[in-house]
């Protein structure tokens, strides 16, 4: 969150009137901010496992859940209580400090990047606004790909190993891509900074049409949406998991409160492209009569659905076709869609 360019720490210094130049204050009130955006994102993650749920069901023509609870709200709690309360089972020959590492590893790196994500503007809501927010981002978000490969690597499990090397083939294919139309989005705004990429959304684009980027380049919008499924891993890319070819993949061989923390990591990090998608193609918390929060929110989970969407609609591609549709196709479009924006803001800005 900023305040007149303070960031939060500071803000919340001033407003409990503490002194904001004091180190140990700033650090409290950091952490205090930090576990307020955790706790949002990890309860819309939780909300998430039984819309999941759901919304599958509605694509597949089925019931759902209904029993647990009014309209099966309260399996959240009993997932809990099932995962946490069984034995956390170790299997022979695992590395073992990579193993106990990779869920870790997995479900923080998501939750970093939500640090420098501007979720209301008006009410500034953002833990941090540095300089190279929009860097920051994607290099967090892609610490995820570590924890793959030191679950696959670490689990002594063949199907374990193959979804590892599946998910490196995978992220180095379309994280590249990814990157690439984001900078597109940074030469039309001239900056990293996250907050002032939302700011240069707010302008009119043609009558009561927003600038948001989406409709500027709708284009590198597409791109971007098609790598950010890949970066989730959902379909047609959810090859490092594949349930019909690898068993569970790099996620095999755990259980207990470490398959929730994988699990959780994985929600998480399709909320954290939700809300990047937000910032630089939808105006983040930019809307009519409605808090910018709640716009936030709304934009975020419009992104979730459609991931469920081509979860249930569209069938995996071989990881093949997976690496030849990021090297030979995503690759050269993101480069194509670079040099034109390029040269279309070289030219306007003459």
């Amino acid at each position: 969150m900023q305040s007149g360019g303070a960031p939060l720490p500071e803000m919340l210094a001033e407003l409990l009137g503490l002194d904001p130049t004091n180190p140990g204050v700033i650090l409290v009130m950091a952490l205090i901010a930090s576990a307020a955006v955790g706790s949002f994102v990890l309860t819309n993650t939780a909300i998430v496992i039984w819309a999941k749920r759901k919304i599958t069901a509605a694509f597949t023509d089925r019931i759902a859940i209904n029993r647990v609870g009014p309209l099966g709200l309260l399996i959240i709690v009993a997932d809990a209580v099932r995962l946490l309360s069984k034995e956390l089972i170790v299997p022979e020959g695992v590395d073992r400090p990579a193993w106990d590492l990779a869920p870790l590893v997995l479900a923080s790196s998501a939750l970093l990047g939500f640090a420098v994500i501007p979720m209301d503007m008006e009410y500034n809501i953002q833990i941090a606004d540095p300089e190279v927010g929009l860097a920051y981002v994607f290099a967090t978000a892609s610490i995820a790909s570590v924890g793959l490969v030191m679950a696959g690597y670490a689990s002594n499990n063949k199907y374990s190993f193959l979804g590892g090397l599946r998910a490196v083939a995978q992220n180095i294919a379309y994280e590249i891509p990814l990157i690439l139309t984001g900078a597109s989005v940074v030469i039309f705004a001239g900056s990293l900074q996250m907050s002032e990429i939302v700011t240069a959304q707010q302008q009119s684009l043609i009558g009561p049409i927003p600038s948001w980027y989406a409709f500027v380049n709708p284009f590198a919008f597409v791109l971007f949406m098609i790598a950010n499924l890949a970066e989730v891993g959902r379909n047609p890319f959810d090859i490092p998991e594949a349930p019909t070819e690898i068993v569970a993949g790099y996620q095999t061989e755990y259980s207990s409160v470490y398959f929730v923390l994988m699990y959780l990591g994985e929600f998480i990090h399709i909320f954290l492209g939700g809300a990047i998608v937000a910032t630089i193609f939808l105006g983040g918390p930019a809307g009519p009569v409605l808090p910018g929060i709640v716009w936030f929110i709304i934009k975020m989970w419009a992104v979730f659905l459609f991931t469920q969407w081509a979860r249930s609609a569209v069938p995996r591609v071989r990881i093949d076709q997976l690496i030849e549709i990021g090297w030979k196709g995503m690759l050269v479009l993101s480069l194509a869609n670079l040099m034109l924006t390029a040269v279309i803001v070289g030219v306007v800005n003459v």
